[in-house]
């Protein structure tokens, strides 16, 4: 399978029949080294960013859209739309490719009727753009991941997730910081973090082989700026995999232990740590569940829950989020984030910090996460996170991400004029008991 298209909808089908993420499909489908492996990917993620509203305009013309999981034609279609719209390929190479691919996995009449449809959508393209192309999430993912949140705050957080999100770097060394953005221009952030809009190939930017740098979006980073001076501390990094935090609490002079359930992804920490120059102290693969209950080591000054959640803060950059997540999988993070709040206790000392963090929009992953955690457990109070440790410049354009509680949330239309940010929260425990 060589049409650069016809993969694209391949993935489309893995991701929204299956429910697999976009870096999944690529994976199976062994078509990373591609030639038209950028083409690929700016179809498939439009098509997902603008699916709903692909959607909406088709319904105008096909009065029975079909029901169920969606088929390859049907995906070819909304494909084949998303390119006519919102990508500057030429009408007709559009719709004689997907036609030719639509006839080649069904028949005639099947490709006849995606002609018809396809040129009436070239034909009125310009009223079709006139309308609010500003929509990105279903009613079911409003109604049960943003249930929380108010109707213009979703609009806000539509408006701004529309854009392609930029690369974030997070320097290894911050005494070098300047002089690494004087070679790659970008935006240096109020964390320290430099921001590209346009990247190209990662392994040929500058620093990228010296290790001087880790790809780790704004938000991401916060966590570990979040503990302050963390020099020759005893931290345990669970679910650490695949490094981000891991090397920034090496860089920061943490004695780190890094643990991850998944052999793969800590084969990718370790490369990462190797490229970086960096070394952990202990990597262990094991359950976190499993390896909290059975502890009888050191305890340790910090653990870093990094908790697995429903991922559903990253959809500007995931958007297969928007349409497979759904409360059944919330709840179930729920459950695993609650057991390993309660059995980090048997690893940490006494005074010890417990950060709990996920990269979820979710408030009951978050906020409530938090707070029924606490009324349950007297032996821990909630630390106010501090901006002064999250800045290292341009303190007046630091977002407002620290809440009445002291806790981190952010949200894609934080720093949006830069580009925005993924969707985290983060909570900042003390044992006191």
């Amino acid at each position: 399978m060589n049409d650069s298209r016809q993969i694209a909808i391949t993935i489309l089908q893995k991701i929204l029949n299956e429910g697999m993420f976009f870096s999944e499909a690529k994976e199976l489908l062994q078509i990373d080294k591609h030639k038209d492996i950028a083409f690929i990917n700016m179809l498939v993620l439009t098509t997902l960013r603008r699916r709903i509203f692909i959607q909406q305009a088709l319904h105008q013309f096909i009065k029975k859209p079909h029901k169920g999981a969606p088929r390859f034609t049907d995906l070819a279609i909304e494909t084949a739309v998303a390119e006519i719209l919102f990508l500057d390929t030429p009408d007709y190479a559009v719709l004689n490719s997907y036609v030719n691919i639509i006839k080649q996995q069904s028949d005639k009449y099947i490709a006849n009727f995606a002609n018809a449809i396809l040129r009436n959508i070239t034909r009125q393209k310009t009223e079709i753009l006139q309308q609010n192309t500003s929509i990105l999430f279903s009613d079911k993912f409003k109604t049960q991941i943003l249930k929380d949140y108010s109707s213009i705050k979703i609009q806000e957080l539509e408006q701004c997730s529309m854009i392609i999100p930029p690369l974030d770097l997070t320097i290894k060394n911050h005494s070098q910081l300047q002089d690494i953005n004087q070679h790659l221009q970008g935006i240096i952030l109020p964390n320290g973090t430099i921001r590209l809009q346009h990247s190209g190939k990662i392994n040929e930017l500058y620093g990228y082989n010296q290790g001087l740098w880790w790809i780790q979006d704004f938000a991401a980073s916060l966590p570990v700026l979040a503990l302050g001076d963390i020099k020759d501390k005893n931290v345990l990094d669970l679910c650490a995999a695949p490094g981000g935090k891991t090397a920034q609490l090496i860089s920061r002079g943490a004695k780190t232990t890094a643990l991850d359930i998944s052999h793969s992804r800590l084969n990718t920490l370790q490369e990462n740590l190797q490229r970086l120059n960096l070394q952990a102290d202990n990597i262990v693969c094991d359950n976190a569940v499993t390896f909290l209950q059975n502890y009888n080591g050191t305890l340790f000054d910090i653990i870093l829950l990094d908790a697995p959640c429903s991922a559903s803060g990253t959809f500007r950059r995931h958007p297969e989020l928007i349409h497979t997540k759904n409360q059944k999988d919330i709840d179930k993070s729920v459950e695993i984030q609650k057991r390993l709040l309660e059995l980090s206790s048997q690893a940490l000392k006494k005074e010890g910090i417990l950060l709990y963090t996920v990269c979820s929009i979710t408030i009951q992953e978050g906020e409530a996460q938090i707070a029924n955690f606490l009324q349950k457990h007297p032996e821990y109070k909630l630390i106010p996170i501090l901006e002064s440790d999250l800045t290292t410049q341009n303190k007046n354009d630091f977002p407002n991400i620290i809440n009445s509680n002291g806790c981190i949330r952010t949200f894609p239309f934080h720093l949006k004029e830069q580009g925005g940010m993924d969707s985290f929260f983060v909570a900042k425990l003390q044992k006191v008991q």
